[in-house]
């Protein structure tokens, strides 16, 4: 009997302990608990992938959706700025021609109280004029007559 032998006995008397004890079956029920485990595991990464995946697609959507939004609010912002502009363009050119019809209204005014004033004083130096040089040549009578006669004539032309 050599060290082999015995070595053999102890390799089968420890292989009978293992069966007795059932070491397979821990084995095998430890081994098929980490697959269960690692197959849980693949499930729960595959299943928070197709979430991520799903999510990413709808946050795509909504930036997709967001951009679209924008470029209208900016369209809106662009028409509302042209029109206001348009508005103060239309203002400015009413203003403009409501300030030279005023200008206009006023020269006129203006030309009119002059040219009112000129003949107005006009008449006065005819007058101072013609009564100098007729007051001392003419009587009262000639002189009222001739007044009322140039009075008549100035009117006349003034009209």
């Amino acid at each position: 009997m050599d060290a082999t032998f015995f070595a053999l006995v102890g390799l089968i008397i420890f292989i009978g302990i293992a069966v007795y004890m059932k070491v397979p079956g821990m084995i095998t029920k430890a081994l098929d608990d980490r697959a269960s485990a690692i197959a849980n595991q693949l499930a729960e990464a595959k299943s928070l992938r197709e979430e991520a995946q799903r999510l990413l697609e709808e946050y795509k959507k909504k930036r997709t959706e967001a951009e679209k939004e924008a470029e209208k609010i900016v369209a809106a912002a662009k028409r509302d700025a042209d029109n206001i502009a348009e508005e103060a363009r239309v203002k400015t050119a009413d203003y403009v021609k409501r300030r030279e019809a005023m200008a206009a209204q006023k020269i006129a005014q203006a030309e009119s109280d002059a040219i009112n004033d000129v003949k107005s004083r006009a008449v006065e130096i005819a007058i101072a004029a013609s009564t100098k040089l007729l007051g001392g040549r003419m009587d009262a009578k000639a002189a009222g007559d001739m007044f009322k006669s140039s009075l008549g004539e100035i009117k006349a032309k003034l009209n």
